[in-house]
């Protein structure tokens, strides 16, 4: 498996480990807490690999945690980052203690609800939200008013956006009225606000969006503001999808202590 291990910037090391963030493996780094194979780096763009080299603060061992991947039911109203600057709640507020050293493949924006992935597996992650892998995330989108039959023809096609072209891969109209319209829509690329620019595009706003899947994982019954570990089918199939990617090593690694 070396051959897959690559060299990242010191400050991002301890992230890739799942045991600190990138802003405080920084502070630990310009303070001088951080030891790299028993030397002191207080360069944060310090090439080093993760999974062979040895980091110490303050004494303690940062070794790596053990592979944990959950999925959310993210509720309307709070943000996906670890922090806020405007002091709004945030989705690890929901989560326990020890599991804030998570960080969540891809966003969902404050007004949008749904399934949402959160793991210590950058492998898992990057693997998932890269383009090229084109990763189906299935959404339920609630739009005021009525399109025209153009306008879809239009969307299927794709739109060009701020120097973007938006295009979904599926479209599927399930209601129509000139009150609201609801779609099923299928994207591959987190772009920032897809959805909703492109129903802006033709000046409809979106009243509801919510992401019921996301490749082989599906929201099911799971309630607003909850969430709970991946079952070992959900990983197996996990496993299946990257079986070709970084991703899938610490799925395998997770399957083993199953």
């Amino acid at each position: 498996m070396n051959e897959r291990l690559g060299k990242v910037p010191l400050e991002r090391a301890l992230s890739k480990l799942g045991v600190a963030s990138r802003a405080q493996t920084r502070e630990w780094i310009l303070s001088g807490k951080l030891l790299v194979n028993g030397k002191v780096v207080k360069d944060p763009w310090f090439p080093v690999v993760p999974e062979t080299d040895q980091f110490v603060v303050d004494g303690k061992p940062m070794t790596k945690s053990a592979w944990c991947t959950v999925m959310m039911y993210k509720p309307k109203g709070i943000v996906t980052t670890k922090s806020d600057e405007k002091g709004r709640a945030t989705v690890f507020d929901l989560l326990p203690a020890e599991m804030k050293t998570l960080h969540p493949v891809g966003r969902l924006d404050m007004a949008s609800t749904g399934l949402l992935i959160l793991t210590n597996d950058t492998r898992l992650s990057d693997f998932l939200t890269d383009p090229t892998n084109a990763i189906p995330r299935t959404y339920v989108v609630t739009i005021e008013g009525q399109l025209l039959d153009a306008e879809l023809e239009q969307i299927v096609n794709g739109i060009m956006d701020e120097g973007e072209l938006l295009k979904p891969s599926k479209l599927t109209l399930k209601k129509a009225s000139r009150k609201e319209s609801h779609f099923l829509v299928e994207l591959t690329e987190g772009k920032n606000r897809e959805l909703r620019r492109i129903f802006s595009f033709f000046g409809h706003r979106v009243r509801r969006l919510k992401r019921i899947a996301f490749g082989p994982l599906e929201l099911g019954d799971l309630e607003p503001g909850t969430f709970r570990p991946l079952t070992e089918s959900e990983i197996t199939a996990l496993a299946a999808l990257c079986s070709s990617g970084q991703g899938a090593l610490g799925l395998r690694r997770n399957r083993e202590n199953i």
